[in-house]
């Protein structure tokens, strides 16, 4: 069963927050996998055989190429050649990645406090999938802007 993390706790004692625990690895990907069967069927037939990946931090090799220091500052990525640059001609392609990291997520969760988990999972993942589409940052950022 997949469980929504929205803020629950009404009191801002302690004891209010007694026995609560952040969600593990497993429940991001639980809430990932129901983020994408959220999605309009067309969008996830066009997404193809994506795999997704939920682990706490990218790896450093990752965070180097990338020429991030802070490890909280990527909260996914895509791996892959997207869907513009591919070609009948090209040898067959690694399968295309979504990776969704843990603890950044829910960094950027606790500092916001304006967005349910789900729901910040969910635009993480599109906006990854979107890369997988050939889109870039600021395509996506203005596809965001205009919805």
């Amino acid at each position: 069963m997949i469980r929504p993390y929205r803020p629950i706790m009404t009191q801002s004692s302690p004891a209010a927050w007694t026995g609560a625990r952040a969600p593990s690895l497993d429940d991001f990907a639980e809430l990932a996998e129901a983020a994408f069967a959220a999605l309009p069927e067309t969008f996830r037939r066009l997404a193809g055989e994506v795999q997704f990946r939920v682990s706490d931090f990218a790896e450093e090799a990752v965070l180097d190429s990338l020429g991030i220091e802070d490890a909280f500052e990527l909260t996914g990525l895509y791996h892959g050649v997207d869907l513009s640059r591919r070609s009948v001609f090209d040898p067959a392609p690694s399968a295309s990645m979504v990776f969704l990291y843990r603890r950044p997520i829910l960094d950027e969760w606790a500092e916001r406090g304006d967005v349910a988990l789900d729901e910040l999972i969910a635009h993480v993942l599109v906006h990854e999938i979107g890369h997988h589409f050939g889109l870039s940052d600021d395509d996506i950022h203005n596809i965001e802007a205009q919805a």
